[in-house]
């Protein structure tokens, strides 16, 4: 189900809410939370009925192997839990997303004939798999008893976070759901949380989606016939559309777990003003990258180590999030040349050398524009024939002609750019929102005129870039 449609704002939600404050009024915790993870179900049961049971079957046996590590008083059978949930949940990964990339990779390098499979990717299992594999690192490693079934159930399915994230640890989300938290009422928070759904669904609907549709089109069409200007404005409305798609539904999953009293953790910062691409990593899908650098990077380097090993641990942790965003090779190749960036910028910081930030800013940017074709293209031979086509030079005449041949057909998409790149740029960015404590009329004004705008644009669902991963 898609936060920014008609029967999520208009029934789902309405009716998740009312049943959350009515159950919450009898002060019993257990009904609220029984609620809760109903409606999650629900929710994903809609969104993907083909695995809801296979998805009930996966948090219930994260939950019991997690159990049996807290229960175990010997190391080596702890051990033993702990590896096989690893296996058992990569092990699904790996059959659900990349088996039949591993099978036409073999076939060919080794000119074999294995017959591909028709997998269903299960919506979200990028997400949810490692957000329970988090919680059961955490369980390993620290020793504390485990939450009962119910309050993990709700900290797994949580149906705001449940598709793209964030991805949250066990301290940032069962402190505040466990005992009688979810009882406790705060209206600070549903003005927090209504502006922050606001301001994340405009970005969605507005902002994002025709950028979709105009970047879509240009990469599923002819990319060699496209004009220069139509090439380089292909690249930039997925690159803003992007930014506006995720960082929409960042604010309106916080907003909703804003109006059930709950915080999530930040997951994006404005990325696009990073100096490097480091910083661009810190600010982008934080959560994620939190993840593949406690159990890729923080695997491979500690402290002390030294440049080579730093450079190795580096590029490994991009290339598994390369891996992890699709199975393709233009998707490794994206995460290797992500990899390499990153560690030209770590050397630059521990040779205290550094841009001045304007430049830097800049350099960043474009850099993210050129690197995010191989994140964009359809594979290896679209990504080169895009990169031809951007720096083949055109004669002026004609660069002009296809200019007004572009803006007289797209001038919104255009218009949309140069808004987009203000808001990036320029502008604040959402978190603010979620760090005040003190709501007026101008923010009602602000976020009913949002919403409204929103709402009369909301004809045609279209889901978020993420649910792909």
């Amino acid at each position: 189900m898609i936060f920014s449609s008609y029967r999520f704002l208009f029934l789902f939600l309405p009716v998740t809410l009312t049943g959350f404050h009515l159950l919450r009024r009898t002060g019993r915790a257990v009904w609220v939370k029984l609620w809760l993870v109903a409606a999650s179900l629900v929710f994903y049961g809609l969104g993907q009925p083909d695995f809801f049971f296979g998805f009930v079957l996966l948090v219930l046996s994260n939950y019991y192997l997690g159990e049996g590590i807290v229960r175990s008083g010997r190391r080596a059978v702890r051990i033993s839990l702990l590896t096989a949930t690893i296996l058992w949940d990569l092990g699904l990964l790996f059959y659900f997303k990349y088996l039949n990339f591993f099978l036409e990779s073999v076939n060919l390098l080794l000119h074999t004939g294995f017959s591909l499979y028709h997998v269903l990717l299960p919506l979200g299992i990028s997400f949810f798999t490692f957000q329970m594999l988090a919680y059961v690192i955490d369980v390993y490693k620290d020793g504390k008893p485990a939450a009962t079934l119910l309050d993990y159930a709700l900290f797994v399915t949580f149906f705001p976070q449940l598709i793209v994230g964030p991805v949250v640890k066990r301290g940032e989300l069962l402190p505040q759901t466990e005992g009688e938290g979810l009882l406790r009422f705060d209206t600070v928070n549903v003005y927090r949380g209504a502006l922050l759904f606001s301001v994340g669904c405009a970005k969605k609907i507005l902002l994002a989606d025709p950028l979709i549709a105009f970047a879509s089109s240009f990469y599923s069409g002819d990319v060699g016939q496209a004009s220069l200007a139509a090439a380089w404005t292909g690249v930039l409305a997925y690159t803003f559309a992007y930014y506006f798609d995720f960082s929409g539904y960042i604010d309106m999953a916080r907003g909703i777990g804003c109006l059930f009293g709950v915080e999530l953790p930040v997951n994006f910062d404005s990325p696009y003003k990073a100096r490097n691409f480091a910083d661009f990593w810190r600010r982008w899908n934080m959560t994620i990258s939190r993840f593949f650098s406690e159990s890729v990077f923080g695997s491979i380097f500690h402290f002390g180590d030294g440049i080579v090993k730093l450079v190795f641990a580096t590029l490994a942790t991009f290339l598994v999030s390369g891996l992890w965003h699709g199975a393709d090779w233009h998707y490794l190749a994206w995460g290797v040349v992500n990899g390499v960036l990153v560690c030209c910028a770590n050397i630059m910081t521990l040779y205290r050398r550094s841009l001045p930030k304007p430049l830097a800013v800049s350099l960043t940017f474009i850099a993210s524009v050129l690197v995010r074709v191989l994140f964009d293209c359809n594979g290896m031979v679209q990504a080169a024939q895009v990169y031809r086509k951007l720096f083949t030079p055109e004669p002026w005449g004609g660069f002009m002609a296809g200019l007004r041949s572009l803006a007289a057909s797209n001038w919104y998409v255009l218009g949309l750019l140069v808004v987009g790149a203000a808001i990036c740029f320029c502008c604040g960015n959402s978190n603010a929102i979620s760090k005040r404590d003190s709501f007026g009329k101008r923010d009602a004004v602000w976020g009913a005129a949002l919403l409204m705008l929103s709402v009369f644009n909301m004809s045609q669902v279209s889901g978020f870039l993420y649910f792909n991963f």
